[in-house]
């Protein structure tokens, strides 16, 4: 294995995490003794395995249309705890922070009348709903899941990228990936003392009985999928199993004097929690988009009426808007009294006159991001692009500078990944997943690694042909003394195979109007 090394280059800018020079970081020495005996033939052999898989299991997402197994790096990404629990300190923070913003947003407005972001800035955010105004969710929770993007920037410091607690997605590949890595990498995985990622489920099913309304004491929880044709039904079918609660879409419901029931062979019953991985504009059609065929009528009635809860809550998105994002340090302070744990990107708000003036006038060097954007979409990286790609970006700033954000090329840390027969560093990110239950924040140890598997590339969405790692979070003596170690259930996340979609009940042209939307609604902003 250590020859495979031989030809490792890290002589960039970019921070790697496993080699500072030619000398290996504390965290990978125990990876590298693990795999010092394998040969380079036997790590294709299990990679072409691992590939297979995932295939065979259906672990796919959508890229361009096109449904692909979802790319696993054989190397696992390795955090020791020490920097892990700042990342959860930042992240908890973070997130109660995002929902006492909301919760002010939506309601008494305090933190407009006191001058710490314009009440412009959400007026005009795309993501803002006055459906969403005034209804108070029964436990003060709108964040149940959050999912909060990190980089690693030049130095090794953790920096926030944006935030996502519209329905993030990715989770479930967190869960397939250890398994996934565990199956391929056993003598390797039983060296470490890894926190394991199998509790995901019932942590978030407990989140989601907690947020039930008032004077339900025995919930029913649903998953609203967009169904069979949306690039993330993977994910959905996989928490609903997981979870033991059932899986729904738009058809599936029905309102009837403000509550929300489900159709089931025994009739009509009963639904007080919907895990709903759904946007907004397609939840419900008399309040957002009359064509949907994905949501059910009356819904958001009903959740104003307090009799079933939504989460996560209709209008988070105005958090998700990257406008937004800039004045999370500030509103930090305002709502906690605390400074960031995490800082955020440095960030230029092109609708200052001062600082698109100097934007525009260093396009080449920065980068630059549509505020509502996803996915990936709609960056411009100035040192990649060509003269008429900034020239195109240049007018779109200057018809719509509210619309975009700037920020430094920052050169995401480096992993060693396995391609094309090679080990080489790639640019990675991270993103922690976060359950909110209204008592604790908890965080998911390690969350989804995305890794750009192209050389040099900075943008790692598997929506743009990214993949991902596997991200072990090494326990420390505080955390061995906390928890036992992980029994072989624990360690693994439940099995990934996903039960074949039953047939469609509509038919005509109504079942390919139900294919476009259910594609067409890819979770948003918070796509993988």
């Amino acid at each position: 294995m250590n020859a495979m090394f031989e030809g490792y280059g890290t002589g960039g800018v970019a921070y790697d995490e496993m080699f500072d020079g030619d000398a290996l970081r504390p965290p990978y020495l125990r990876l590298r003794d693990s795999l010092q005996t394998m040969t380079t033939p036997d790590l294709v052999a299990r990679v072409e395995a691992l590939q297979a898989s995932y295939l065979d299991q259906g672990v796919t997402f959508d890229i361009g249309g096109e449904e692909r197994a979802f790319p696993l790096d054989i190397l696992p990404r390795v955090i020791e705890m020490a920097t892990w629990s700042t990342i959860e300190k930042g992240v908890q923070q973070r997130v109660r922070c995002l929902e006492m913003f909301l919760a002010d947003v939506y309601d008494a407005g305090e933190v407009f009348d006191d001058g710490v972001i314009p009440r412009e800035v959400i007026a005009t955010s795309s993501h803002y709903h006055r459906e969403a105004a005034g209804v108070r969710p029964p436990n003060g929770v709108r964040v149940h899941v959050s999912g909060i993007d990190l980089i690693r920037d030049d130095n090794g410091e953790f920096r926030v990228l944006e935030d996502n607690v519209r329905v993030p997605s990715g989770v479930s590949y967190v869960m397939t990936n250890r398994r996934a890595i565990s199956a391929a990498l056993p003598e390797t995985i039983a060296a470490h003392r890894i926190r394991p990622v199998a509790a995901y489920p019932q942590r978030l099913l407990a989140a989601l009985r907690a947020a039930a309304p008032a004077g339900v004491t025995d919930p029913t929880v649903v998953v609203l999928t967009p169904g069979v044709y949306n690039g993330a039904y993977f994910e959905h079918a996989l928490l609903a199993r997981t979870m033991g609660v059932e899986l729904v879409e738009g058809r599936d419901l029905e309102c009837r004097r403000g509550r929300v029931m489900m159709r089931t062979t025994k009739g009509l019953e009963p639904v007080h929690v919907i895990y709903r991985r759904v946007d907004d504009e397609f939840l419900d059609p008399v309040h957002f988009r009359a064509d949907s065929m994905l949501g059910c009528p009356g819904m958001i009635d009903a959740a104003r009426a307090g009799n079933v809860t939504l989460a996560n809550a209709v209008g988070n998105g105005v958090a998700d808007d990257k406008l937004v994002y800039t004045y999370l340090p500030d509103l930090i302070r305002y709502y906690l009294s605390e400074d960031p744990v995490i800082k955020n990107v440095d960030t230029w708000r092109l609708g200052d006159t001062d600082a698109r003036e100097e934007v525009l006038d260093r396009l080449d060097e920065l980068v630059c991001k549509p505020v509502d954007g996803s996915g990936g979409k709609g960056i411009v990286i100035g040192p990649a692009a060509t003269r008429a790609e900034l020239a195109e970006l240049r007018t779109k700033v200057l018809e719509d500078p509210r619309s975009w954000i700037a920020q430094p090329v920052v050169q995401l840390s480096t992993v060693p990944t396995f391609v094309d027969g090679q080990l080489g560093p790639r640019h990675v990110d991270l993103r922690p997943f976060a359950v909110n239950d209204g008592s604790r924040v908890w965080v998911l140890p390690g969350g989804l690694t995305r890794v750009a598997l192209a050389e040099g590339e900075l943008i790692v969405n598997s929506s743009r042909g990214g993949g991902s790692k596997d991200t072990w979070v090494l326990a420390g003596h505080a955390a061995a003394a906390a928890s036992p170690a992980p029994t072989a259930s624990e360690a693994e996340a439940p099995r990934p195979a996903v039960p074949p979609p039953s047939t469609p009940s509509v038919t005509g042209p109504a079942i390919a109007d139900l294919q476009n939307q259910a594609e067409q609604q890819q979770q948003g902003a918070a796509r993988c």
